[in-house]
């Protein structure tokens, strides 16, 4: 266990008057910036410590950046999250409205418990409790909070350049991401801590047709909505490659000794035939088939202005996970071949290429596994590939260990209720990733 401290009570309390500011970024246009700055605001009046004595950065309207001086003048380690959530509509099927932070049960709901702000306020609460008791870290420690990673991270890229500007590389750089599951694939049922090495790409994709318009009564052969639902039914199934990241074979050799029988032996024939593993976890779909392969989902659709008039114009917006061994440019390429019909226009309106995948033999690493062996003793720690964009992707181009980790307990349920209704997140779960923290904080290498 870490070197004990006193720990405050009252974590779930700072979670509920965190998540009682709705820090909605993609609503930041109608709602403006005061709620952002009452997070700020708020987060100097619930860590007093933490306000006198780390160092304070705004960078950009939304990126907060604060430094812990160390001991010792080795490489800083930047642990990071983002206070900004996504919307959240309280007629939508809320137990709890998503905004009032309800305490309920064991367990903190609302929206950016997990997503998030439980995860901000865990590395917050670590650091305030070792500053009560005058602990200082070996190296220098900065916390990089974001406040619009839920709309491409410009905060947080703008601290990541700040750091190249100064010259400073960090030792460890780590963020949101995976988190301890129960059953991290459908066939390996054990406690894992999920680690990030590397994350997919993001692109999305506008495709865009013109009609001649006109009276619906007597439609063209080939309107403008039909060529974009047949450029979309055309991507359907999926028509990029499968291939087998380094990480995933790490991590099923990882999860082989334990588990027995036709698991174990699954396992193996898995790890040690990479094409043959692409394959199957394609077939098995949803989270294992996103894991091998560039995901593609049309998720808005748009054209025509009343239900007796042929539109003149419609359009698709597609947002892409890249697979790592393609690019944004090698994406849009594919999705133009496969669609075939140069009346549709591809535009890549926002993209970055996949993140490369950080070393798991590394001191990094082992120290990650090593505090969570101390917060989460049943659970193994195992390497992945994250499908999902974190602010840490802009750490990467000069950064080589950079890390995604939540250390939080979620099960697949609380997992299906990021970004949906009902997030919530256990308050022995929250005291759990205060404990993580600070054993990552106390062992720190000079």
């Amino acid at each position: 266990m870490p070197d004990p401290v006193t720990v405050r009570p009252g974590a779930a309390e700072r979670l509920s008057r965190m998540v009682q500011l709705p820090t909605v970024s993609a609503e930041l246009e109608q709602r403006g910036l005061a709620d952002f700055d009452r997070f700020r605001e708020l987060v100097a009046e619930l860590y007093p410590l933490v306000h006198e004595h780390l160092s304070f950065e705004r960078v950009t309207d939304l990126g907060l950046l604060y430094r812990w001086r160390g001991r010792g003048d080795g490489d800083p380690i930047v642990l990071m999250a983002h206070y900004d959530v996504v919307p959240a509509v309280e007629g939508h099927g809320w137990t709890f409205p998503p905004f009032e932070g309800r305490i309920h049960d064991g367990s903190v709901w609302g929206r950016g418990t997990l997503d998030d702000k439980g995860p901000l306020l865990v590395l917050l609460e670590a650091v305030e409790n070792l500053l009560a008791d005058e602990f200082a870290p070996a190296r220098d420690v900065y916390l990089s909070f974001g406040g619009n990673e839920e709309s491409h991270g410009a905060a947080a890229r703008a601290i990541a350049d700040l750091f190249r500007e100064r010259g400073i590389t960090p030792w460890l750089v780590l963020d949101e991401g995976g988190a301890v599951v129960d059953a991290p694939l459908p066939f390996v049922r054990v406690p894992a801590a999920m680690v990030g090495v590397g994350e997919k790409g993001v692109v999305t994709l506008r495709l865009a047709a013109r009609g001649e318009g006109g009276h619906a009564s007597a439609p063209n052969a080939m309107t403008a909505t039909a060529r974009i639902a047949r450029a979309v039914h055309r991507l359907s199934p999926n028509p990029f490659p499968k291939r087998m990241p380094r990480s995933m074979r790490t991590m099923l050799a990882t999860f082989a000794p334990h588990t027995r029988g036709g698991a174990r032996l699954l396992l193996r024939a898995l790890t040690a035939m990479p094409w043959l593993t692409a394959r199957v976890f394609a077939r098995v779909g949803g989270e294992p088939a996103a894991l091998v392969r560039t995901t593609v989902a049309a998720t808005m659709l748009e054209g025509g202005t009343a239900p007796n008039v042929l539109p003149a114009h419609a359009a698709a917006t597609l947002n892409l996970r890249v697979a790592v061994g393609e690019t944004v440019g090698s994406t849009a390429a594919r999705v133009r071949r496969v669609i075939r019909d140069p009346a549709v226009t591809v535009e890549v309106i926002e993209g970055s290429d996949p993140s490369p995948e950080s070393p798991t033999d590394t001191a990094q690493f082992a120290a990650i596994a090593a505090a969570v062996a101390r917060s989460y003793p049943e659970a193994i720690t195992a390497p992945y590939l994250m499908m999902a964009a974190t602010d840490s992707r802009w750490f990467h181009r000069f950064s080589p260990a950079v890390y995604r980790f939540a250390p939080l307990a979620m099960n697949a349920s609380q997992r299906a209720a990021i970004h949906g209704v009902d997030e919530s997140v256990t308050i022995d779960s929250l005291d759990r990733g205060e404990r993580f923290h600070r054993a990552r904080l106390t062992s720190l290498p000079a």
